[in-house]
């Protein structure tokens, strides 16, 4: 008897041990501030385990408006302590859910270096810009003094040199720097050059997320523009959206990204794009755009299980395809790959083989609520793909809406 007693306090205490070891595997998987609608409070739909006990009253919590916040503290079943979380009450949000394709035109602010090709001259083959210390991907902003938006402008102050050392003014990892380059005379056109390609603007497709009607911003992608060469996010100076018809597609497969073909229908702008950031592009909209009006939900609402995309394959009529969230990352570093989603309907299936090139931004619906946009195809396995969560877009379209107030 005395033996099993001590074996039941040995297990009893692992248990305990575990328990605790679990709470805070937990707390590493949770945020640190969840976003509330008003008059609610902190209920983690995926772990219904975690209960959350607010450090003011219920009566409290109830009337609290928005823009409020109050510490709670998160347990395991009301006994095993996780962590304090800031709950920040919000306004119960509702968009215009879209799910169109849209094309963008974006103009750098400068001229970014996409590529190299050695020279010929008198001398042999040269590349002034490697040797200066030029990379991919670096912004030029001014050469000699003379600023440069476009490529004709480095093009011309380069020229207006004549080979004499000018000082390139030009940004790397947000970081303003500076170097000296000298061009050499190409022996075959007689001009003046050193070495680096530059690229002033991009286009493309993508998919309309939502337009908040009582803003007038429209959020899409949710993810930024990159340079197509080097991978690096596009410094805006302008952009713009136009409408686009889908005139077909190429399917994914396993290591082979499909892709949206479309058209764009007009040159007339149909909104102005004005932040190019890591949630999406955001800006103001011109004309209207198709779409149901559906709540915002938050992260913690959401839940592993089934869901629909919302996304145009062709023409530009959006429609719904089944689908299932796999994974949900509430505390993920990267704030545009929040979950993981698998397609599961035939007709997407066999139309694309998944989520392609030109599908990011396609909203996903839970409970009839928006829960958040496709963002990456998982290269591997076309039928699954990275999500955000539209509460993080939301945060975004809000910020550039007080920036195009201002």
């Amino acid at each position: 008897m005395e033996k099993f007693i001590k074996w039941s306090c040995f297990l009893a205490s692992g248990c305990v041990v575990l328990l605790f070891v679990f709470a805070l595997y937990i707390g590493t998987l949770l945020p640190d501030t969840f976003l509330v609608a008003s008059g609610n409070e902190i209920a983690i739909a995926g772990m219904p385990f975690v209960h959350a006990s607010a450090a003011v009253s219920t009566d409290a919590v109830a009337s609290m408006e928005e823009g409020s916040s109050y510490n709670a503290e998160l347990t395991i079943a009301g006994i095993v302590p996780v962590k304090t979380v800031r709950a920040q009450v919000v306004e119960r949000r509702a968009v215009q859910v879209c799910g169109v394709p849209f094309g963008i035109k974006m103009f750098a602010n400068g001229a970014m270096v996409v590529g190299f090709s050695d020279i010929y001259t008198a001398q042999g083959y040269k590349n002034p810009a490697k040797t200066a210390g030029l990379q991919m991907g670096d912004v030029i902003l001014s050469v000699a003094g003379r600023e440069t938006k476009t490529n004709e402008d480095v093009a011309a102050a380069l020229q207006q040199q004549g080979g004499a050392p000018a000082e390139v003014i030009f940004v790397r990892d947000g970081v303003e720097r500076s170097v000296l380059l000298t061009a050499v005379k190409d022996s075959a056109a007689g001009t003046w050059r050193t070495g680096m390609w530059v690229r002033d603007s991009s286009a493309g497709i993508g998919t309309l997320t939502f337009v908040d009607n009582a803003t007038g911003v429209f959020a899409g992608l949710g993810h930024s523009i990159h340079d197509v060469d080097t991978g690096m996010t596009i410094t805006l100076l302008k952009g713009e959206i136009v409408p686009v018809e889908i005139t077909g597609a190429v399917a994914g497969s396993a290591g082979s990204p499909g892709e949206l073909k479309g058209r764009f229908l007009t040159s007339v702008p149909a909104g102005d794009i004005t932040a190019n950031s890591e949630t999406g592009v955001y800006g103001t909209v011109r004309t209207f755009w198709k779409g149901f009006e559906a709540e915002v939900a938050m992260a913690q609402e959401v839940v592993i299980g089934s869901a629909e995309i919302v996304a145009t394959i062709e023409g530009q009529e959006p429609q719904h395809y089944a689908a299932v969230i796999e994974k949900i990352a509430l505390s993920a570093d990267n704030p545009n790959r929040n979950m993981v989603v698998r397609v599961t309907d035939p007709r997407l299936l066999n139309a694309t083989g998944g989520i392609v090139q030109g599908m990011s931004g396609s909203p996903i619906l839970q409970g009839g609520r928006l829960v958040g946009a496709v963002t990456h195809v998982l290269v591997n396995d076309p039928t699954r793909g990275y999500a955000i969560f539209a509460e993080n877009m939301v945060q975004s379209a809000d910020a550039a809406a007080l920036r195009a107030a201002a």
